[in-house]
């Protein structure tokens, strides 16, 4: 790989499976940033025996934090390309190559994963999860003008030169609407690319709750982060 990619894996009580996700990770080449989020599980101490990056918050801030902190840290060790990567294997790591691609032809700035361009994809999805992310990427056009297939797929890539402009100031879920606002307001060059979501029962257990999705749009309006 001639450029520098970076992985940014945000842990929060992930001992059970970081290990086989950073494993992975590692032996594809990749420069592996891991951000624990205030473990209380010991999730550290398993990331700290590994070839990775390991950085920690002392207290729990939110996944959007956990990005913020190994975004700015992976542009500062001179980062081409990230790219963020859940813990609790949902992700495929032969899609990073898929979403890193577009950023190398120089495509665009940022490319977002989708869950609804592939019709093995889209059956992988629960039912119900599956419409309420359909009515969220509704909100998501209204409010931010991005008009994507998949909302709140954690899983993307982006440019050193949209990394640099786009700052998380939300800490939790709701980052994931708030990056779309960045791309807007910055007119960042988007597309989107397939991916597949593993949902294990370890990973439907961690994951937010289907209907915090509208928590979570709540919370976007009361912050002011759609204008």
């Amino acid at each position: 790989m001639g450029e520098s990619i970076f992985v940014i894996v945000p842990a929060y009580n992930e001992r059970a499976i970081i290990l086989s996700t950073l494993q992975h990770l590692i032996t594809a080449g990749y420069s592996v940033v891991v951000v624990d989020d205030g473990s209380t599980d010991g999730t550290d101490t398993i990331v700290r025996s590994l070839p990775v990056y390991s950085l920690r918050h002392s207290i729990n801030l939110g996944q959007g934090a956990a990005l913020q902190t190994g975004m700015t840290f992976a542009l500062h060790q001179g980062a081409d390309i990230i790219v963020h990567f859940d813990a609790d294997g949902q992700h495929k790591l032969e899609d990073i190559e898929t979403l890193v691609q577009p950023l190398r032809g120089g495509e665009a700035d940022v490319v977002l994963g989708s869950r609804f361009l592939r019709s093995q994809d889209i059956a992988a999805v629960p039912v119900k999860k599956r419409v309420l992310l359909r009515s969220a990427v509704l909100v998501n056009w209204l409010t931010t003008g991005i008009r994507l297939t998949d909302a709140h797929n954690g899983f993307r890539a982006l440019s050193a030169k949209a990394a640099h402009i786009i700052h998380l100031r939300e800490n939790g879920f709701a980052h994931a609407s708030e990056i779309l606002s960045e791309i807007s307001r910055a007119r960042l060059r988007y597309i989107e690319r397939p991916t597949t979501i593993s949902y294990t029962e370890y990973s439907k257990a961690k994951g937010q709750p289907v209907w915090n999705a509208f928590n979570i749009i709540v919370d976007l309006f009361l912050r002011g982060i759609f204008k």
